[in-house]
């Protein structure tokens, strides 16, 4: 079973909704990945669909932008 991803850039906006997050869903079911540590992931990010972080990208391939943290431009 293919997991969901959560990409995040480690800001209070991300933090609290990656928290809020694992409240909902299992963490085995969940991949997060901090752009702001992890850089070499962006693109693959980027590829996914997210335009800005946070953002949770769902097995089926849609993209869930929450809230508004920081654009992956900034990220770059």
């Amino acid at each position: 079973m293919a997991k969901a991803v959560f990409y995040h850039a480690g800001c209070p906006v991300c933090v609290s909704a990656e928290q809020d997050l694992l409240t909902l869903i299992p963490e085995r079911e969940v991949d997060v990945v901090h752009l702001g540590s992890d850089r070499s992931k962006i693109e693959t990010a980027e590829k996914a669909g997210v335009r800005s972080v946070p953002a949770l990208v769902l097995p089926n391939g849609n993209v869930l932008h929450i809230n508004f943290g920081a654009s992956i431009a900034d990220l770059k």
